[in-house]
């Protein structure tokens, strides 16, 4: 497998992309089959040799073929194989590339799985995906070539190695899955977008991308939340969001991929909201697409972006091409759009989705506009006003404790409208039970933010499980079944619906993760071996220090040994100060890296991180953080995760 086999492949894989188009444009024209077949078998050639070129890539830097540029700057000799594949993604080149190969995946499973159905709206289908993959192809075959050649007079004897903030489990994982979710939306868009060409606006397109919606969504909630879990574990801030310009990048597509995902149940029940839904998933797309621009371009610096480019004009070019063509045919279109039904009434559940979609956009306007207004005052001014965490706290955690309690309001109203005795029967117990827990919060001095928090929490899970109740009783007693098996028939029957309430209590517990800030401690010392240190409720006794070399990092290791006040042990914690290439003569290219230890309970994190030693090795300077109930942000994630996933289980017919 040679790097010249991978650069070929490009090559034909633009031609194949070109053809795709005219071919499936000249059928929509005269209507030969012949032609869309062929559009067809060039979609699936794109793919074939997009796939023959990633794994040529892959293979060399498996390798070290230094004799390519991208290979000898994110890998060398020391670098672990599992961290020489996911190079593939760590450098522009390369994860221009995979971001291609995901779509190529997407675009054969969407042929091959249409082959025989929705013949009206594939062609246009087809071409969509097929420019978007054109539009990948320029950039690494003209502007961006992943196997260019190293540009060097002598033999490459090692590379530069992999980023050290890159050496981490978790980064192996998160930016596939999170691509995995970016690209994903393509599907929904071509089929929007073909839909609005061939006037076929009903509900056909959006049963035909409703599956692919949510597993878009499903690996977009996972990217972001493992983005956060290497943020937490790998960063040593002691916190896992930052409203960071590239977590933003990934946190406004989901905001309106969900109220997408809501919108749509909507128009597929009652054939309302066709603009929105439109509206949506085009912003949805385009947002991201604008997020592979904010995490590549290095228009704005960032934690999370590890190169620089000039590729910003060319991927703002094409996302003012995707929203102008896109909402242009929107706008021919309006007529045939206009839904044929109307919201009832303001405690219907139509109105209750509509409520939760307009917060999702505002939070997301909010986003983007504290993201980009650094850069437009720049702009304007020539000086850059930085917004940081406070200004987006300021403005979203009202906003997302509204969404908070829209997630235990919806679910409880009917469609068309509730009554004024079941609106009184079905929030009386969640509004009382929400109500006690704030007073006893209030009893215990806490703030308004963390009361409204945990009141809003409680009565959402209390909304929630008032809904399984109900079903479960009702199919007990017309079943005769016992609790357990009438659960999960169910949920079985409805899954959807029960699948997605398992989703609003994930977010919930995520909630009481977020919640938890309000009670952070940390202290930052400097620390002898024998010495002892207090932090909260904790006594920290460093043990001992000592140094040892690895393969491709130098490391001090301290051993702090941790007690309560009564002095019971709790844990070993063993923070490090890494030097990673630490064998490289020039010392401007070793790089320090502090890898931090964390003990995790149920109700708290012990965060440590070991920041420096003193020049005689005698003192480590360390800093304690005691964060409590992080670990319900992950348990929150997984039951996200879990209850996505029953949605998305197949029926059995």
């Amino acid at each position: 497998m040679t790097p010249l086999a991978g650069g070929v492949a490009l090559n034909l894989a633009l031609g194949c992309s070109v053809l795709s188009i005219i071919s499936l444009l000249a059928y929509n024209r005269i209507g030969d089959y012949r032609l869309f077949l062929a559009g067809q078998r060039l979609g699936l050639a794109i793919s074939f040799f997009v796939f023959i070129s990633t794994f040529v890539l892959g293979y060399q830097l498996f390798v070290s073929n230094f004799d390519i540029d991208y290979v000898a700057r994110y890998t060398s000799f020391e670098t672990p194989n599992i961290f020489k594949i996911s190079a593939l993604w760590a450098g522009q080149s390369g994860s221009l590339l995979f971001w291609l190969f995901i779509l190529s995946i997407f675009n054969t499973i969407t042929i091959i799985q249409n082959q025989d159905r929705h013949l009206n709206l594939m062609p246009w289908v087809i071409i969509t995906m097929s420019v978007i993959q054109l539009f990948f192809l320029i950039l690494t075959n003209f502007i961006t070539n992943p196997f260019e050649p190293t540009q060097a007079d002598f033999v490459i004897q090692n590379g530069n190695g992999l980023n050290p903030l890159l050496q981490n489990i978790t980064m192996a994982i998160h930016p596939p899955t999170l691509y995995l979710g970016y690209v994903g939306f393509s599907v929904p868009f071509a089929f929007a977008f073909s839909a609005l060409v061939n006037k076929d606006i009903g509900a056909l397109w959006i049963r035909s991308i409703r599956r692919w919606t949510l597993v878009s969504w499903l690996f977009l909630s996972v990217g972001i939340i493992l983005g956060g879990w290497w943020a937490y574990q790998e960063l040593g801030w002691g916190g896992y969001w930052a409203w960071d310009p590239v977590e933003n990048a990934s946190f406004m597509p989901w905001l309106t991929a969900t109220a997408f995902l809501h919108s749509i149940i909507v128009q597929e029940k009652k054939d309302m909201l066709r603009v929105w839904n439109m509206v949506l998933i085009i912003l949805t797309f385009s947002l991201c697409i604008f997020g592979t621009f904010l995490t590549r371009s290095g228009v704005m610096s960032s934690v999370h972006s590890f190169t620089e480019s000039s590729l910003g004009p060319v991927f703002l070019s094409f996302v003012f091409i995707i929203l102008t063509s896109s909402f242009g045919l929107m706008f021919v279109r309006m007529p045939v759009l206009k839904s044929p039904r109307k919201i009832e009434s303001v405690s219907s559940r139509e109105s209750g989705f509509l409520f939760n979609n307009l917060i999702f956009v505002v939070m997301c306007f909010a986003v983007f506009w504290g993201t980009l207004f650094p850069v437009i005052t720049e702009a304007v001014n020539g000086s850059k006003i930085s917004v940081g965490p406070p200004f987006f706290n300021q403005i979203n955690i009202p906003i997302g404790l509204a969404l908070l309690a829209l997630t235990g309001i919806g679910p409880m109203l009917a469609w068309r409208g509730t009554s004024n005795n079941k609106l009184i029967q079905n929030f009386a117990l969640p509004i009382i039970l929400g109500l006690v827990t704030a007073f006893i919060l209030i009893y215990f001095k806490l703030s308004a933010y963390t009361i409204i928090s945990f009141s809003l929490c409680v009565f959402v899970v209390v909304a929630i499980s008032s809904e399984f109740i109900k079903g479960v009783r009702v199919r007990k007693n017309k079943f005769n079944e016992i609790i357990f098996v009438s659960l999960f028939k169910m949920i079985e029957k409805n899954r959807s619906r029960y699948g997605g309430y398992i989703v609003h209590i994930g977010i919930v517990l995520m909630f009481v993760g977020f919640t938890g800030h309000a009670f952070d401690k940390e202290k930052e010392f400097g620390i002898e071996v024998g010495g002892i240190e207090e932090v909260g409720n904790y006594k920290f006794q460093l043990t001992r220090m000592f140094e040892e070399e690895r393969p491709n990092h130098y490391a001090w290791i301290t051993d702090l040994r941790v007690t309560d006040l009564a002095g019971n042990f709790i844990t070993n914690l063993r923070p490090e100060k890494r030097v990673y290439f630490h064998k490289n003569p020039d010392i401007n290219k070793r790089q320090p890296h502090s890898e931090l230890d964390i003990y995790s309970t149920i109700n708290k994190d012990i965060y440590s991180i070991f920041s420096s030693v003193s020049s005689d090795n005698n003192i480590a300077f360390v800093k304690i953080m005691i964060n409590p109930l992080v670990k319900w942000v992950w348990i929150g994630g997984y039951i996200l995760a879990f209850g996505t996933i029953i949605a998305l289980w197949p029926r059995k017919d």
